[in-house]
Parts: C-alpha cells; sequence; structure tokens
C-alpha cells in the first residue's frame, strides 16, 4: 500500500517527534497490508523532529524508498554483490544498523544503501563479502537499533558514494536536489514496483 509522508499529506509534526504516536499511525496504515511503500523524491517535514537534518538550510528532501512492516522482516539483496561497507549509524534520526552493497554490471558500478536494520544484521559481515541476489542480507530492526524510527526499511540506490564508508546521505536540500536525484534515482522500477 502507498504511504505519503510528504509535506502536502497534511500530517501533524507532533505525530513524527512522537515515536509512539508516530508508530500507532504506521500500524494503522499498516492493518491489512503487509507493507506501507513510498517515499522517493518526497519533500518531508519529518526531519524537522532530529536535530540531525537542521542547519541554515535543513535537509527535507528523501532520497530512497520506505519500506514499513513489522520487526524482524527479511530483507533479501535484489543482485548479486559484494559488501562495501556497514556501520552503525546511532543517532537519533539517523540510519541505525546500515549495510551498503557495491554491484558491478556490465557498464556501470552502483551501490545499494539499506538502513534502519536489526544490529543483527551486521554480525558477521565484513566488506568485501560476496552476496548472491537473493541472499537474505538483513531484517528490520526495531528503534533502539533503526535510528528511533517505527521499523522500516530505507533503501536507496547510490551511483557515486563519494568517498563515504557505512553511510550516505538520505535526505538533502532544495537546493542540492538536482545533485542527488541524478546520483540517487528512483530505485522503485529495481524493486518492482511502478512509481505508486
Amino acid at each position: 500500500m502507498p504511504l505519503d509522508l510528504s509535506t502536502a499529506s497534511g500530517l501533524s509534526p507532533e505525530v513524527f517527534g512522537d515515536l509512539d504516536k508516530f508508530s500507532a499511525f504506521i500500524d494503522d496504515r499498516l492493518r491489512g497490508n503487509r507493507y506501507l511503500v513510498g517515499g522517493y523524491a518526497e519533500l518531508r517535514a519529518i526531519y524537522a523532529s532530529s536535530a540531525l537534518f537542521d542547519g541554515s538550510e535543513p535537509r527535507r528532501l528523501h532520497l530512497g524508498v520506505d519500506i514499513w512492516g513489522a520487526v524482524e522482516t527479511p530483507v533479501f539483496a535484489p543482485f548479486p554483490g559484494r559488501v562495501h561497507s556497514l556501520a552503525f549509524n546511532e543517532a537519533r534520526g539517523d540510519y541505525g544498523a546500515t549495510l551498503i552493497l557495491v554491484h558491478e554490471g556490465p557498464v556501470a558500478v552502483w551501490h545499494t544503501l539499506y538502513g534502519h536494520l536489526g544490529l543483527s544484521s551486521l554480525a558477521g559481515r565484513t566488506p568485501g563479502d560476496i552476496v548472491a541476489a537473493g541472499d537474505r542480507i538483513a531484517s528490520f530492526g526495531a528503534p533502539p537499533e533503526n535510528g528511533w524510527w517505527p521499523p522500516h526499511l530505507h533503501f536507496q540506490v547510490i551511483l557515486d558514494m563519494e568517498g563515504l564508508v557505512g553511510d550516505y546521505p538520505g535526505v538533502c536540500r532544495a537546493s542540492e536536489r538536482e545533485y542527488y536525484l541524478e546520483n540517487c534515482p528512483d530505485p522503485m522500477p529495481l524493486l518492482g514496483f511502478m512509481r505508486l
């Protein structure tokens, strides 16, 4: 089921700033649905609840797709590749447990980022580990492991990691929109979804 968290959705900012209220909002929308999906290039007020996204020009444009579901929902690699990097980005509002894979095709190299995972998703993994398409690589994390969000996966495609390891912006400033949307193309077609 599609989920709109954009500024146009009319959702109250107080919902986003309170984990219990936000979780209840997501749980209510999940009733009768396996997953809620959406968010690419969505302008969101949700990030105002975390100092991580503030600044002279706050970051509000979402660069990945969010798939909301239950804690421990399994995550499978959509393509063969290898582990690029991993990290526990533990600041409130950040990715929490994060895994980044690198994929090599006949004409291009690209990366996929998996954020808001359970910490067990990182256990025993090291950069360079080989991953086959279809391998279970992770699971949705609980709030203390996932950056204090209701359980979900942030999935993002990144062409150039810009030398970053274990992290890459998942939200950008409006003035950076053109660059980041080019470097982080819409992952929906790769997931088998058309724009919802």
